[in-house]
């Protein structure tokens, strides 16, 4: 069960394997780009192309789904870059349903663990995989492997690396289930006192991405590559909104204030922030293409 290309990663390492895969549930057909014409999923383009069964319900409680769900007799359902399962659904086969989750559980429980561990500045994640229970993010884990992350990193090159080393650790977790050698281990309850440490990984809304500039550029810096390819991390120039993809650490006292900007309007645009300087790298002007910032200020006009 998923939809996005880093599931594809995961089924595609479970067909090589010889896994038999004996249905794929993914997202319907949506429509989409200039002609909104209807447009498949990565996983469904994947799976007809391996020959497999493939099942779109538009609402996971539909009888008729479920019917066919069940029909298909599964020992194992996994579960990576889905939707959030009913109980009827993950509970349906005697082995259970697998998740597998972009972070260490049971920090950065939710939907976007990936950008977070970027925007609040770790320096290590990991995949897990666990058990679907009734809370999200809450059953008890399976397998673990942690990956570190670069100074420079961003979310879709940690996306990338992730998806490789989570297929792995799910091609793992099916062998290690099949032949009983897996156990499993409950999620640390934490005590009220505990509570504090830990992080969770919220949807990201259009609001976390705007740049607060009275933040030191380290935060900053953070928060643009934990955002970046997707949705980015943005803020505006001369009144109009600028998305910004790629920025340097500048460590000079600014002389100007937080949120302004100064520029040679031929090789450099800089931003303060509280403690120094966000030299922008690669930005998109709204309605234009992403580009680097000398071919930006090469062809922007001033006003």
């Amino acid at each position: 069960m998923g939809t996005p290309e880093f599931a594809v990663a995961t089924l595609d390492k479970l067909v090589q394997a010889g896994c038999s895969i004996v249905g794929v549930v993914t997202a319907p057909d949506k429509a989409a780009g200039r002609g909104m014409q209807l447009q498949q999923s990565a996983v469904k383009q994947y799976a007809i192309e391996q020959g497999l069964f493939v099942l779109q319900p538009e609402k996971l409680k539909n009888p008729e789904f479920l019917e066919q769900l069940k029909n298909l007799h599964a020992d194992l359902q996994i579960v990576v870059a889905f939707r959030m399962l009913p109980e009827l659904v993950w509970n349906m086969p005697p082995m259970g349903t697998v998740n597998l989750h972009g972070s260490l559980l049971p920090q950065y429980r939710g939907a976007a663990p990936i950008n977070w561990a970027i925007i609040n500045g770790e320096k290590t994640t990991g995949v897990t995989t666990f058990k679907l229970q009734h809370e999200i993010d809450t059953g008890d884990i399976l397998l673990t492997t942690s990956i570190p992350i670069g100074e420079q990193e961003t979310a879709g090159e940690l996306h990338d690396k992730m998806k490789e080393i989570g297929a792995e650790l799910l091609l793992q977790t099916v062998k290690g289930l099949a032949e009983g050698s897996l156990t499993e281990s409950p999620q640390i309850e934490m005590g009220k006192d505990q509570l504090k440490d830990l992080k969770n990984a919220p949807k990201i809304f259009t609001a976390s991405c705007q740049i607060d500039w009275n933040k030191s550029i380290t935060e900053i810096f953070n928060l643009i590559r934990g955002l970046s390819p997707y949705p980015a991390a943005f803020s505006f120039l001369e009144g109009k909104k600028v998305k910004i993809y790629k920025s340097e650490k500048i460590h000079t006292t600014p002389t100007i204030a937080s949120g302004e900007w100064t520029t040679d309007k031929k090789t450099f645009l800089h931003f303060a922030g509280t403690d120094g300087y966000l030299a922008i790298q690669e930005l998109q002007l709204e309605g234009k293409k992403k580009m680097s910032i000398t071919d930006f200020l090469r062809g922007y006009r001033w006003a």
